[in-house]
């Protein structure tokens, strides 16, 4: 097996969308198009703005809340990779009413991001639990138990894995009970990073299954936010990124504040913190061409063992079933990773208007602030879109202030609805001057398979919209 794609039938249905499916769909109206790659021609297709269309909204969703601090969200996906290896998930916090939102970005396939993205919720929910209410939850959990209710949850495990799964929190859970200690948010987010993880190494070495093994030698990196009240915390491991969009108090600029710290070679205090663990005479071997051992760019991540385990393990377990190079050149003071996040705080005011959560694919092509001001535009777009209700006792000048914003904003009525593809669609065309240029679109829309990883990574984007009324009169 290829070590670069370990994959494994993991879920008993996928709905991960198949860009050769649209291809094929509309290869009718191609108009061929040339373009250089690594000093070959190749002809690339052009795709038509309603094929456009399709291909970018293909998984767009959104979700409307009644109550609490969070009024919606929108998320889409656009993959790069066949099939995509980035993973989103969202679910709503019955006891707190908190809203769980993340965004796990896979590497050497898609398996480890996609079982975290199902298992980190329910583990980050279970270390925030107090002894008494791990009790109960102790003897009535299973997978099932609508704790946590999911939002766009399209697959399940097959029920070998989902047994092993369950189990493997069942001790977490146990042991949390055990311990009978009340963690505060950071530690407790912490703990719940390093538990899954050490599960996943536990359940490749234990069960010797071709399923497991394939997710501890695959990897991912987290960037999960909790808003629960009027708090945000963001937990990240790698390089997913989150970014506030603050409002100023005329209305008329947004602020960028980050939430979120890279785990990459750009960061100094992390590579600091990576030399520091191993010896002097490896300073050069550990880091080589900005890659963790030459070969691993995110500097923190779930699963990736072949970066954790000890020389014999990989030799015993992970050899014979992917080969020798498994084992990094110059594999001498393991481990070289771990997953566990940065933990993040902020306090949100009536001005905190929404938070963008994606993977690096976008921030590859767009800054924090571009993406807060492309969103703060879409919302003055969508506003102008929507029925005018005015209140009762509103004033004259009061009516005409509304008329005039609500006519600035039909100047920035957007393509698209959702948020999430509105920030895609630009990140691939967008230009200088604040437009999209379709072409720009649809030529890397179009790009094959096996040159379109040159252009760009898979795109992931959640955009939370906070409810500006419950935060003001929020206590916490």
């Amino acid at each position: 097996m290829a070590l670069n794609k370990v994959s494994a039938n993991l879920f008993k249905h996928s709905s991960t969308w198949n860009l050769g499916h649209t291809f094929n769909k509309f290869h009718t109206s191609f108009i061929n198009l040339r373009i250089q790659v690594a000093g070959y021609n190749i002809n690339v297709p052009r795709l038509s703005p309603n094929e456009v269309n399709t291909v970018l909204r293909a998984n767009e969703y959104s979700q409307e809340f009644t109550s609490g601090p969070v009024k919606s969200y929108d998320t889409n996906q656009l993959a790069s990779n066949s099939p995509i290896e980035d993973t989103r998930a969202e679910a709503l916090c019955k006891s707190t009413n908190g809203v769980f939102a993340g965004i796990f970005d896979g590497h050497a396939g898609a398996s480890c991001a996609q079982v975290v993205a199902k298992r980190l919720f329910h583990y980050m929910l279970a270390a925030s639990l107090s002894p008494q209410q791990l009790s109960s939850l102790s003897t009535t959990f299973d997978e099932d138990n609508q704790l946590l209710e999911w939002y766009n949850n399209k697959y399940d495990f097959v029920d070998q894995l989902k047994t092993v799964y369950s189990n493997s929190f069942k001790r977490y859970v146990a042991d949390l009970q055990a311990e009978g200690i009340v963690r505060e948010k950071k530690e407790a987010l912490e703990h719940s990073f390093l538990r899954l993880d050490s599960d996943l190494s536990t359940e490749a070495t234990s069960g010797g299954d071709r399923k497991t093994m394939a997710v501890a030698m695959s990897g991912c990196v987290a960037c999960v936010a909790i808003i629960e009240g009027s708090s945000v915390h963001i937990a990240s491991s790698g390089d997913a990124g989150a970014v506030v969009g603050v409002l100023s108090e005329n209305g008329k600029c947004w602020t960028a504040r980050k939430l979120s710290i890279e785990h990459n070679t750009d960061n100094r205090s992390e590579v600091e913190r990576i030399l520091s663990e191993h010896p002097v005479e490896e300073r050069h071997r550990v880091l080589d061409r900005e890659r963790l051992l030459g070969q691993l760019a995110p500097l923190r991540a779930f699963g990736d063992f072949r970066y954790k385990w000890s020389r014999e393990m990989l030799e015993q377990l992970a050899v014979p079933l992917f080969g020798t190079e498994v084992i990094a050149p110059h594999y001498e003071t393991p481990p070289y990773l771990t997953c566990k996040p940065d933990v993040t705080y902020r306090r949100l005011t009536p001005r905190d208007k929404f938070l963008v959560i994606a993977s690096d694919g976008l921030w590859d092509l767009l800054s924090p602030l571009q993406v807060v001001r492309m969103v703060g535009e879409h919302m003055s777009g969508k506003a102008a879109l929507s029925p005018l209700r005015l209140p009762r006792d509103i004033k004259l000048r009061d009516v005409h202030k509304i008329l005039s914003t609500r006519r600035q904003g039909l100047d920035k009525v957007p393509v698209d609805r959702n948020a999430a593809t509105h920030l895609i669609r630009n990140a691939l065309g967008g230009t200088e001057y604040g437009e999209v240029e379709h072409s720009r679109v649809s030529q890397l829309l179009s790009l094959p398979q096996d040159v379109v990883r040159l252009f760009r990574d898979d795109i992931t984007v959640t955009v939370i919209y906070f409810d500006s009324d419950f935060i003001t009169h929020c206590p916490m």
